[in-house]
């Protein structure tokens, strides 16, 4: 349908895939945020939902909206061209979004993080409720942590002591919802871009694992170290290690994803990450 402004909105398919990753590719190199976004694995999961709309002008995608509405809550992300910002849109795409979810909670997602953003889903009475930091490191420059006394380490065993690794490292963390053992191995099993040769297990003096970390293509996708090891540099002589391992194997870029209120944040940074953008999720409550 023929919209203001010589736009025309309707719906979008599988064979716009190229037009949304654009799209998303533009937004990207304006707020920074999630790099994956702009690959069609998620380009798909985020923007091939339910329903959809997007937003035209001469041939061209200038924003677009999906909703799943396959759950409770409802989903959605959306998207507005950085040079189309500031004429309504993105407040036309929340309130579309908002019409098909009807009577349904809406959890919003937006891989690419902008002060803009969060002051529309707050003028829309939606509340953040998860927000992490995109860090990338450049491999040109390599940190030094020097290995804890009494700690070695060794590639990772798909088993159940990294499962117990993980839980124990992770289960006081405000909002942790422990997965089961077959569901965490599994997913990691199944990951064809998992490199369990630069995975590692680091071990104390009584051979009990105290950390791991999990690297996934070039991300470093889980750091853990055990509550009684904390403080004493294991997180960052893995993070160090899976680094120069990624280094050895030609990468010249790594990336993480980190809680915002999460600790690890700075000594991510004082590793050498740089923050690369937000992502976040907004919740809208119905009742």
């Amino acid at each position: 349908m023929a919209g203001t402004g010589g736009l025309t909105w309707k719906e979008f398919g599988e064979d716009h895939l190229p037009e949304l990753t654009r799209l998303a590719e533009a937004c990207l190199g304006v707020d920074g945020g999630l790099p994956l976004f702009a690959r069609t694995p998620l380009v798909r999961a985020r923007l091939l939902q339910s329903r959809t709309l997007g937003a035209w002008h001469d041939g061209g995608l200038v924003a677009a909206v999906a909703v799943g509405l396959g759950g409770r809550p409802a989903t959605s992300t959306g998207l507005v061209h950085p040079a189309w910002r500031g004429r309504g849109l993105g407040g036309r795409l929340l309130s579309w979004a908002g019409e098909q979810a009807g009577d349904a909670d809406l959890l919003v997602t937006t891989e690419t993080w902008s002060a803009g953003a969060e002051a529309l889903f707050t003028a829309h009475g939606f509340e953040r409720t998860f927000t992490e930091w995109v860090q990338r490191h450049d491999l040109g420059s390599l940190p030094d942590v020097a290995r804890p006394d009494g700690v070695t380490t060794e590639p990772v065993t798909l088993d159940a002591e990294l499962f117990e690794t993980y839980r124990a490292s992770f289960a006081d963390r405000p909002g942790f919802a422990s997965p089961t053992a077959d569901e965490w191995l599994g997913e990691l099993g199944e990951d064809d871009e998992y490199r369990r040769d630069l995975s590692l297990v680091a071990r104390g003096p009584d051979g009990a694992a105290v950390g791991f970390v999990n690297v996934i293509d070039n991300w470093v996708d889980q750091v853990g170290v055990v509550p009684g090891w904390r403080g004493r540099r294991v997180g960052a002589y893995l993070v160090a290690c899976a680094l120069r391992g990624l280094a050895r194997d030609g990468a010249r870029e790594v990336w993480l994803c980190v809680n915002d209120n999460n600790p690890a944040a700075g000594l991510y940074r004082r590793l050498g990450f740089a923050d690369a953008g937000r992502r976040a999720r907004y919740l809208l409550r119905r009742r």
